[in-house]
């Protein structure tokens, strides 16, 4: 069974098995407005929590994406590095950034549910 977690920073993850995907939250996608360039992390690179570990570029700003958990890169998803509007049109789907296996699960627990998070966004306006 996966579990979708999400940060303040608006990243999501989704842990299923020991495999965690991550990308940027569709909110995170539509503030930054069409997006033109993604720098991703090496595979195999360690990563700790709360770590900048990837860059996205929009032609509004350029944004880093944080660590929503510790861990290391297991996979990268070249296809929006090769095509960055994927993360427009799919930000929560086939427009993840990378995949990692986390080294400290507890850390799942101190992220935020769908409905806490949908919560965060309504306070934030």
């Amino acid at each position: 069974m996966s579990k979708l977690r999400f940060t303040k920073d608006h990243e999501w993850v989704r842990y299923d098995g020991n495999v965690a995907t991550v990308g940027i939250t569709d909110h995170a996608q539509a503030e930054l407005g069409d997006i033109v360039f993604v720098e991703l992390p090496e595979v195999g690179r360690e990563l700790k929590a709360g770590e900048a570990c990837a860059v996205v570029e929009s032609v509004k700003a350029a944004s880093d994406v944080y660590a929503p958990l510790s861990g290391r890169v297991s996979e990268t998803n070249n296809a929006i590095v090769q095509d960055p509007a994927l993360v427009n049109r799919s930000a929560e789907d086939e427009g993840w950034f990378f995949r990692m296996v986390p080294t400290n699960l507890s850390e799942l627990d101190t992220l935020m549910d769908e409905a806490a998070y949908r919560d965060f966004l309504a306070s934030q306006q």
